[in-house]
């Protein structure tokens, strides 16, 4: 994994004359692979790293601090994202009441230039900063131009006439529609967590299942997926599955819960941590009539699945 590191005045010599990438990039979807390989395309003839500046906590969650959970990558995630479109180094900038202060001038002529000691940025059409928002890329260019600081602004990347976007992603997942996510993100979107003590109902049922923490993740809609799912650290392997996120009204669970059973998979998962992509939405969560009921319509789930999976059709 590149390196990382959460306050511009500890980079690192090495980093001095790259071509900086701005954003918040949360999910990295198309939109922002765009922007990324314009920076890859001004540091390679150059000989210098292409870096990312992120904010960590997302300013989001800074300024409104009871906020619902909308996150669409968390930073593990994150970071193997950049690094899978070319990133080689990461300021995850600490955002803090500090940073926040900062001016829109202070932004450029401390982080940029003086911390990363940025040759040339490049931000989306819409990028603001500095303490109130005050600074855009007009702000951008002339404060640039002022410090010898290269600038790019990438347009609007669009699809069908949608501009693509973490908002528009979000909008998607809490429908349900994970495909329509996964077009505009260029990969499946995952939940990523440690796998928790659950109540073990699943396997008295005869279908154990993982309780995977969901953390600061947005919360799509509540039902059952068709997924894929990996295990950190383990051999690589994608394992097939389905998953159920909601409350669990059958069994009197009013507590967020996200349960995936891997098919044909036998081990212990305590304390691991799982990356599942959810392909597609089977199905509303429901309430059924008796255990009975639930187990029955849990198998047909995981045939429906099982032939999303293989690439045929539902069950």
């Amino acid at each position: 994994m590149p390196p990382v590191v959460e306050d511009w005045r500890a980079v690192p010599a090495e980093w001095r004359g790259g071509a900086v990438a701005l954003g918040n990039f949360d999910g990295v979807h198309r939109g922002h692979q765009a922007l990324l390989a314009q920076a890859r395309a001004i540091a390679r003839p150059r000989g210098v790293r292409t870096v990312a500046l992120t904010f960590e906590p997302h300013p989001r969650a800074f300024f409104v601090a009871d906020t619902a959970p909308f996150r669409l990558t968390l930073p593990p995630a994150k970071q193997r994202l950049l690094a899978r479109h070319g990133v080689e180094a990461t300021l995850a900038q600490r955002f803090d009441a500090g940073f926040a202060a900062l001016s829109a001038d202070e932004f450029v002529s401390e982080v940029l230039v003086r911390g990363l000691g940025a040759a040339h940025v490049v931000c989306g059409y819409d990028f603001t900063f500095g303490a109130r928002r005050t600074g855009n890329v007009e702000r951008l260019r002339e404060l640039g131009a002022r410090h010898g600081l290269g600038v790019d602004v990438l347009e609007p990347v669009t699809h069908e006439g949608e501009v693509y976007s973490s908002t528009r992603i979000r909008e998607a997942l809490r429908a349900g529609r994970v495909r329509e996510a996964a077009q505009m993100l260029g990969h499946d979107w995952s939940i990523e967590g440690r796998v928790e003590e659950g109540d073990k109902r699943g396997r008295t049922i005869g279908f154990p299942t993982a309780n995977v923490a969901l953390g600061e993740h947005l919360r799509p809609r509540f039902g059952v997926y068709a997924v894929r799912a990996r295990i950190a650290g383990g051999d690589g392997r994608s394992l097939a599955g389905v998953a159920n996120l909601g409350k669990r009204p059958t069994v009197g669970k009013l507590v967020e819960n996200f349960e995936v059973h891997l098919f044909d998979f036998a081990g212990d998962l305590y304390g691991r941590t799982l990356d599942v992509e959810l392909v597609e939405f089977l199905r509303p969560e429901m309430k059924f009539t008796g255990l009975d009921a639930l187990k029955a319509r849990i198998a047909s789930d995981g045939e429906a699945a099982r032939a999303i999976l293989a690439g045929g059709p539902a069950a």
